[in-house]
């Protein structure tokens, strides 16, 4: 890509294939495993240091693969698709634990709390959560296609349907804050200590909440729809996707209204996946081109590119190592890259 010196800060990896078009993807705590979930329902392990099959389930879900999410400590995977069925795995065996039978919609959507406790999945408008103690709880159905679903916290859900982004507490039947708008999103984001939540929208806008204060704004002029969002660490940048350009909002001091963000263009065409290193503010940008660039940013969201490579298809998703020490890359293709992050 013009404007990239390829390596830099990305030192080569190993990569791999999956059957079809990889639909997740997920590290392990402990960095041991890369799993990828495909279109067609494979559940694929390769080992994390050199990209060996270490398992794989063909038929994980039939029909097709489209979530998951790995518990942050033990090693244990959760997985749903087409067939309307949740799933949990022991990612060391690579064996089915648990089945939950949700219905005829897909399960598009699912998370891990933060601490472990609980595992949430959304299918259609229907939102179920079950607790390590065996609790299950059944949000009141919502009002339209759940469109996105992360944990806020420890015990606060957040999901997001059209008009609004709700917040629940498990066990609960009524939410603990609704924050309405009239816009469909398509993308979800709230900042690490749940102050803020972030919405991309249908209308081709990117709508935030302060939530203490319920006092809403919306940032527009995108040229597509945000589908990508990510904050830092520390909650005051937010990276969002909506044209070949990362643009960077700052939410230090009065921000990010009257400011003017951060523009990082390299990419040359839309960029189609975001994702902050854990520790430190550099971020993974990759764009429907094919190409993954590393950024360093300063605090006001501007930056520089530090390390890039090309991917065979369009980039689908980016996921850091938990160490941040190594980057993994799915593509339209396929593929499954990795690269080791110098510092």
């Amino acid at each position: 890509m013009p404007g990239v010196k390829a390596g830099g800060a990305l030192r080569p990896g190993w990569r791999a294939r999956v059957p079809d078009y990889p639909r997740a993807m997920a590290w392990t705590p402990s960095g041991d495993l890369l799993l990828v979930l495909d279109a067609v329902g494979g559940l694929h392990a390769f080992d994390g240091a050199t990209g060996a099959v270490r398992w794989h389930r063909p038929d994980a879900h039939p029909g097709g693969g489209l979530a998951m999410s790995h518990h942050p400590r033990s090693p244990r995977l959760a997985t749903g698709g087409h067939d309307g069925a949740v799933v949990t795995w022991d990612t060391q065996r690579g064996e089915p634990e648990k089945r939950w039978e949700l219905g005829r919609a897909w399960v598009e959507h699912m998370s891990w709390s933060p601490d472990g406790g609980w595992l949430a999945a959304a299918a259609g408008r229907a939102v179920h959560a079950w607790s390590a103690e065996g609790q299950e709880w059944v949000a009141p159905v919502h009002p339209s296609t759940v469109s996105g679903l992360l944990w806020a916290g420890p015990h606060e859900l957040a999901t997001a349907c059209y008009g609004r982004v709700a917040f629940w507490k498990p066990l609960g039947d009524t939410p603990t804050q609704a924050l309405e708008w009239k816009g469909a999103p398509v993308s979800l984001a709230v900042s690490p200590d749940g102050a803020v939540v972030a919405a991309g929208g249908q209308d081709q806008t990117v709508h935030f909440w302060r939530r203490a204060s319920g006092a809403d704004s919306a940032m527009s002029g995108y040229a597509t729809k945000p589908a990508a969002l990510a904050f830092d660490a520390s909650g005051t940048l937010l990276a969002t996707s909506g044209s070949e350009v990362v643009t960077v909002w700052t939410f230090a001091g009065e921000g990010p209204e009257g400011t003017t963000p951060g523009r990082l263009a390299v990419h040359t065409l839309p960029v189609t996946a975001l994702a902050f290193a854990r520790r430190e503010r550099v971020l993974a940008s990759g764009g429907r081109e094919g190409g993954v660039v590393l950024w360093r940013l300063d605090a006001a969201g501007d930056g520089a590119p530090v390390g890039g490579d090309v991917v065979q298809g369009a980039v689908a998703e980016l996921a850091w190592r938990h160490d941040d020490r190594a980057l993994a890359a799915t593509d339209a293709e396929g593929g499954v890259t990795t690269w080791r992050v110098s510092r």
